[in-house]
């Protein structure tokens, strides 16, 4: 009983977060979507397909149940290299589209099995997993990379938030109130 209860909450969580991601993509530029906006070139784009290869590797290869599309495999040459930005000839719907499909597969993958089917990662110091230990692993890094993608999405025009239904509009002047009281308290304890 738990582990279905458990299997669908994690499941759940993970569909939620997966639209928060998508969503900070909306309404900008093809630039501000690729540029590099951290010293190390994170840009929102990227991240999804960062995403898209991640979770066709982790629900698909992880389980014996390949991701029929364009992703290279964990071990193949440069897999790793090109996967968190978008080169010039790869459109922001081609990103989606690998991205969606890939939820596709990954959700597939997550109704067939058990939540303790077995799994093997071997680029992990422990590679035999469970499902159950993969839907963490990308619940909480899909997490980790949409709360970035936040705060690149507030660099580039001010908008935060989780989903459009709880962004609260911008008020810049209160903004700019809240962060000069942080900077004074930053400076004071310096």
């Amino acid at each position: 009983m738990i582990d279905e209860f458990a299997k669908a909450y994690l499941h759940n969580q993970l569909r939620v977060v997966r639209e928060a991601l998508v969503w900070k993509l909306d309404g900008l530029t093809e630039y501000d979507i690729r540029r590099p906006l951290t010293a190390t070139g994170t840009n929102l784009l990227g991240l999804v397909k960062h995403k898209a290869y991640s979770d066709a590797r982790y629900f698909g290869e992880v389980f014996g149940r390949p991701f029929p599309g364009p992703v290279p495999g964990w071990n193949e040459a440069g897999a790793w290299e090109d996967e968190h930005w978008a080169a010039e000839h790869e459109t922001r719907a081609d990103i989606l589209s690998l991205y969606w499909s890939v939820c596709g597969h990954a959700d597939a993958t997550i109704e067939a099995l058990p939540i303790d089917a077995p799994g093997h990662v071997p680029w992990w110091p422990r590679p035999d997993v469970k499902l159950f230990n993969i839907m963490v692993h990308s619940l909480n890094d899909t997490t980790r990379h949409a709360g970035h993608a936040d705060i690149l999405r507030e660099q580039l025009d001010g908008r935060t938030g989780t989903q459009a239904e709880y962004e609260d509009a911008i008020d810049t002047a209160a903004r700019e109130a809240y962060r000069a009281k942080v900077e004074q308290a930053a400076q004071a304890a310096a």
